[in-house]
């Protein structure tokens, strides 16, 4: 009988090695780990991963006359038509994707239009009206401007209701003063959390893909900052 026994127990073991061979292991060889910086670049969301570029251009120019112009009128324009359709019955909301999608012609025909000419030439506040192609850069910055435009003003709820349900007069000054503190508190609290809600990789917004999508028209610019 031990003869027997011990031979079923090298029948299972056989039988063992043979199921093992074919057993994945739970625990798998690691991949080689990026550094911390690209860990850190890189959002573990797929969506984000395929949308968003990690690269950066240094060389590109950013703060130019295009920008300040075009982004200062579609944050007015934006703010203005909001405002003054939203007291509709059925209010009408015009979107910064409508300003995002107006200023890439816009844009183009400006860099193809301005002049090259270079002012205040050795100087430290030396510009020029017009750097060169209209840039992927450019174009964000420009929406985030129609980004802060187009989104709405709490402070105006109040000033409305003070007016119409209460009968009580207000001066613009204090208007302005209200509607200008609602907002920089905003930005306030936006920048205290910015390090939470903002800066980790892995805090996605859903809604801000679609505009980010959008900046894909400047391929180039976006296979270079890849790299």
């Amino acid at each position: 009988m031990a003869a027997s026994a011990h031979h079923q127990l090298d029948e299972h073991g056989d039988d063992d090695d043979r199921h093992g061979s074919q057993i994945t292991p739970l625990l798998q060889p690691s991949a080689p780990r990026s550094s911390p910086e690209e860990e850190w670049e890189n959002s573990p969301v797929e969506q984000v991963a395929l949308t968003v570029p990690v690269g950066d251009d240094p060389g590109t120019p950013v703060l130019t006359f295009r920008m300040w112009v075009l982004g200062t009128a579609s944050c007015a324009v934006l703010s203005f038509l909001n405002v003054f359709f939203g007291y509709r019955k059925e209010p009408l909301t015009i979107t910064a994707v409508s300003a995002q999608i107006t200023v890439l012609p816009v844009g183009r025909l400006m860099a193809a239009a301005l002049p090259e000419r270079a002012f205040f030439c050795g100087r430290a506040w030396e510009f020029t009206l017009n750097p060169g192609p209209f840039n992927v850069k450019e174009h964000v910055l420009i929406t985030i401007f129609a980004n802060a435009g187009a989104g709405a003003v709490f402070g105006m709820n109040a000033i409305t209701s003070v007016r119409i349900f209460y009968a009580q007069h207000m001066s613009f000054f204090v208007a302005l003063l209200i509607i200008i503190t609602s907002q920089v508190m905003g930005f306030g609290w936006a920048g205290i959390f910015r390090r939470y809600l903002v800066e980790p990789p892995a805090m996605w917004w859903p809604s801000n893909l679609v505009q980010v999508s959008l900046f894909r028209y400047h391929k180039p610019a976006i296979v270079m900052l890849d790299q």
